[in-house]
């Protein structure tokens, strides 16, 4: 079936037979208004993506605008090591950090503009966010929307505030619905599944699907390779369920993907789905009519789990299960990003005592916990606001950087594409000062940064960032060298010890062992191996057995 076939068989489904062809019609012109992109790339994944994850002015420079700042500093320091940079929302927003957008299609002018962005296109891979379930309140959108201009009577969902919405899944303590009034007078109650200025968009209207199809190859056409869809497992609403995974919103992937195998085969789709793993990896599809990629998110809280408990056996289980039949499907691992470290994907692999453990541990190195609301009206942890690298040490005043390193590593073996936080990369602790300032639990690891203080501390050997930055980079750089390392490559998880995390890496023509010691003891170490090449320090050992410093990872391949 061609990708044209697929979008009308899409649409038929959706929309029902009676209104799919009148769908068609609309979305149609949004398609052909742009140019096909012929395929160049074989397969979407190579042992050489990292992906780097920013906000456009996470370094900042007096008089320059944020993005040609950061391109500096990527040319710089990143060249050789990042392929793909993630940006997060780099539009005009009204709350949340830039996830509120005002403007789907515009850059802030403080952050510079599209040709900045291209620019940076021509040395690294681009990754933007496709805010797919909503827009701002104070955006033209919702404007013309209450005032009921023709194309945007149906933007918002519209809600009797009587409707019966307990079974509805929420991912915070707000409620569902918020009360505006339209120009002509009327009081309506819309549906906001983050916030109040966060109005979900209706796509039950043909105007906001054309709206979003269009955005989404705009994206495309300013040189995306990836595109993120924030928050797609709310997108389709449907009082009387829980609103969330709905078989509308499975559908909706498939033909955001239909759209792009048509125009711009090579563009990668990423769900970002906050979700216990058997739901998350849903978004896969068939493997081959979703997703190519899906946020691994079991992988921050558990590993953490790991170094707070200095046991593998959780991780080494878990990780058993990485397994993915089609080449075109992979994991987006993960420890960090712009928010705090999700625990309902902790669901089913520990018990609520454990979490517990998690928390009390967030607390106590100056971290928050951010709640979610249940159908019941009870409250549950949804998310643990601290920076990763805090969290790892376990103490504010902790400046070990080898106990972090390590726990880097094991997220760099892992089958998946690996992507970094810039906060994480540069050794950044928690940003207490952002949370006073802005009264959102979230900003601790969204500090902005002046480049000239982090490239003076850089300079310094001795600095904490220098000693995160420059080995940190050196385990990317000698990573990207193995094929083994492929995200699709063959693995084995070997149970060797309690403290050992062990995880065999094969293809044709390389086989590696990564080992990390996840405790603060030594650790004695028997392989199967004659002879092997620490592929970290470049020592050939042949011996079978040895011992692993605290914290200490190696990654050997075998001879």
């Amino acid at each position: 079936m061609t990708p044209m076939d697929r979008i009308k068989a899409l649409l038929n489904t959706i929309y029902g037979a009676q209104a799919a062809g009148a769908v068609f019609d609309k979305i149609l012109p949004v398609i052909e208004k742009y140019s096909v992109q012929k395929r160049k790339k074989e397969t979407f994944f190579s042992h050489q993506d990292v992906i780097l994850i920013t906000y456009a002015d996470s370094l900042n420079n007096q008089g320059s605008p944020a993005l040609e700042t950061l391109r500096h500093f990527a040319k710089q320091y990143l060249k050789e090591t990042i392929s793909d940079i993630h940006f997060l929302p780099f539009f005009p927003y009204s709350s949340d950090d830039g996830f509120s957008v005002m403007d789907f299609c515009q850059i802030r002018p403080d952050l510079g503009n599209w040709d900045d962005v291209q620019a940076i296109g021509r040395d690294f891979g681009l990754m933007f966010d496709f805010v797919v379930n909503h827009f701002s309140s104070q955006s033209q959108w919702f404007k013309n929307y209450l005032e009921a201009k023709p194309g945007f009577e149906h933007f918002a969902i519209e809600v009797d505030p009587s409707a019966d919405l307990s079974l509805v899944t929420r991912p915070r303590s707000l409620p569902v619905l918020s009360e505006y009034k339209k120009n002509d007078g009327q009081t309506v109650h819309l549906w906001t599944t983050f916030s109040e200025d966060q109005i979900d968009l209706n796509y039950c209207s043909p105007d906001v699907l054309a709206t979003m199809i269009d955005v989404l190859l705009f994206y495309t056409s300013k040189g995306a390779t990836i595109l993120r869809m924030d928050a797609i497992a709310y997108l389709w609403k449907q009082i009387g369920t829980t609103c969330i995974h709905l078989a509308q919103t499975h559908d909706m992937v498939k033909l955001f993907r239909a759209v792009l195998d048509l125009v711009a085969p090579d563009v990668i789709i990423i769900t970002e789905t906050n979700v216990p793993h058997a739901e998350n990896i849903t978004y896969f599809g068939d493997g081959r009519n979703e997703a190519q990629m899906v946020y691994n998110f079991t992988l921050p809280p558990l590993l953490l789990y790991t170094f707070l408990e200095q046991d593998v056996c959780m991780l080494s289980q878990w990780a058993k299960g990485l397994s993915l039949e089609p080449e075109n499907n992979t994991f987006f691992n993960f420890t960090a990003s712009h928010d705090g470290i999700g625990v309902r994907p902790l669901e089913g692999i520990l018990p609520s005592s454990e979490i517990e453990k998690l928390i009390n541990a967030a607390n106590r190195c100056g971290g928050n916990v951010s709640w979610k609301q249940n159908s019941d009206g009870s409250q549950s942890p949804y998310e643990l606001n601290i920076t990763y690298l805090d969290a790892i040490l376990a103490d504010q005043s902790s400046e070990k950087t080898e106990k972090f390193l390590a726990s880097q590593a094991i997220q760099y073996v892992l089958p998946g594409v690996p992507a970094t936080y810039i906060h994480s990369l540069l050794g950044s602790r928690n940003w207490q000062e952002g949370v006073l300032e802005t009264s959102r639990a979230r900003s601790i690891n969204r500090e902005r940064l002046w480049v000239e203080d982090v490239i003076r501390q850089l300079n310094n050997p001795e600095s904490f960032r220098a000693r995160i930055f420059f080995p940190y980079l050196e385990l990317i750089r000698i990573r990207r060298k193995q094929k083994a390392f492929n995200p699709n490559a063959g693995f084995e998880i070997l149970d060797l010890d309690s403290k050992l995390f062990c995880i065999k890496r094969h293809c044709e023509t390389q086989t590696i062992y990564a080992i990390t010691n996840i405790s603060s003891q030594p650790v004695s170490v028997d392989l199967p191996v004659q002879k092997s090449k620490d592929l970290i320090t470049g020592q050939i050992a042949e011996a079978t057995s040895f011992k692993l410093k605290p914290y200490q990872y190696v990654w050997l391949e075998q001879k």
